[in-house]
């Protein structure tokens, strides 16, 4: 089982690499990295288990969090009747909105574990392509904090951290133009 203290901190170089392609078929390692990460994820989103197995609430996670330079995500997301679950192999954005969101409190990430205060620009609705476990090709549609989500582990596979896209001269730059979710 997946615990905390196996994510990379934001200080780890390998959080600033650009991850490789994936070749299908998976080997049995990234089947089982895919499970963990997605097993994490849900048990961090339920309080008891969280505590008991002092895991860090989180929503996605990318390979390279977990030090494994592959093109692949996992994001569980909570919705009113449970969790979904996805799954994604060589993940692309092929469109997205023009409208523009932010997350009001800020946007956390696992491999961050500090505050950092700023507006993190995110479209706020998107299309992502990409693959399933069994080489299928499949396409996400997501809105506002699942669209957030999926910005942000793509970023990660391209080396990028959240607070590398808030604006160091003026942080909140974007609080009038923008739509605060």
């Amino acid at each position: 089982m997946l615990k905390t203290k196996d994510i990379l901190d934001e200080k780890n170089p390998l959080l600033r690499q650009v991850s490789k392609e994936v070749v299908f078929p998976l080997t049995k390692e990234d089947k089982k990295h895919i499970e963990e990460m997605e097993e994490y994820l849900y048990n961090s989103q339920i309080e008891e288990l969280a505590e008991k197995y002092d895991l860090r609430p989180g929503m996605g996670l990318s390979a390279v969090q977990i030090g494994v330079l592959k093109r692949y995500i996992v994001i569980v997301h909570e919705t009113e009747e449970g969790f979904d679950s996805y799954i994604l192999i060589n993940p692309k954005l092929v469109s997205n909105s023009e409208e523009m969101i932010y997350v009001e409190g800020g946007e956390g990430c696992l491999s961050v574990n500090r505050e950092c205060e700023g507006i993190v620009p995110r479209y706020a609705r998107v299309t992502i392509e990409g693959y399933d476990m069994d080489g299928n090709k499949i396409k996400v549609r997501a809105r506002e904090e699942l669209a957030v989500a999926f910005q942000h582990e793509l970023d990660h596979l391209e080396g990028k951290l959240f607070y590398d896209r808030i604006d160091p001269k003026n942080p909140y730059k974007y609080h009038d133009i923008y739509r605060a979710i």
